[in-house]
């Protein structure tokens, strides 16, 4: 029972990254029979771990089709980008009048620690990993808001990953994405929250103009 639900971790955590990373794309279906095959073990772990991708809303069942990488509309796209920029830009600011001076060292860390990363991928990509390694993940945290946080990092939290991703592979964003992330670091230590606030909501509606553009030319493709 223990190496099922070992195993039923694993596979979660390789399709998560693989679904935030673009590697498994949006439509794209998820066989228990495959997974097996690749991971070994039983069809038990697998289901388990397609389960929590739903729960986690990064796949769909759909009718005669299967389990499949959600796909989102344009329209659905918008609808959580108007909600995630007011309660991110409003967390920027509560963190700006609150967070720690150690947290604020550890998230200038972190953004040396990205810039790094951006260099290994030539410039092309900005991935972060998860909870306290993600810019935006530690901004929420630094709120100090616990409702702010479970609205933000719940059950739409990795969604939304995945479409910030697709937003940082586009040309030249992934340096100008850090040197936007960098500012707002740097309001937050200055504690402006007025400041702080306006960088968050400018960066978040530049990360929605990109996807828009990246979707749209997707469809004419």
């Amino acid at each position: 029972m223990a190496d099922s639900a070992t195993l039923s971790e694993k596979v979660f955590a390789e399709l998560t990254t693989a679904i935030v990373r673009g590697e498994l794309k949006p439509g794209d279906r998820l066989s228990e029979q495959q997974l097996v095959e690749r991971y070994g073990g039983s069809r038990a772990p697998m289901r388990e771990a397609i389960q929590k991708l739903e729960a986690r809303h990064l796949v769909v069942r759909i009718p005669h089709a299967g389990a499949r990488v959600v796909s989102l509309s344009l329209a659905e796209l918008r609808d959580i980008y108007e909600i995630r920029v007011e309660l991110e830009s409003m967390a920027c600011r509560l963190a700006a009048q609150r967070m720690p001076d150690d947290e604020i060292a550890e998230l200038q860390a972190l953004l040396k620690q990205h810039e790094q990363s951006i260099q290994q991928e030539q410039g092309l990509a900005y991935y972060q990993k998860a909870g306290d390694l993600d810019f935006h993940y530690r901004i929420v945290k630094g709120s100090c808001n616990a409702r702010l946080h479970q609205m933000l990092c719940g059950e739409l939290y990795h969604l939304v990953r995945m479409y910030r991703y697709q937003t940082s592979t586009s040309n030249k964003r992934p340096q100008q994405a850090l040197i936007e992330h960098q500012r707002i670091v740097e309001a937050i230590s200055a504690r402006d929250a007025e400041l702080a606030e306006l960088l968050m909501r400018r960066h978040i509606q530049t990360s929605l103009i990109n996807l828009e553009h990246r979707l749209e030319q997707e469809g004419q493709a």
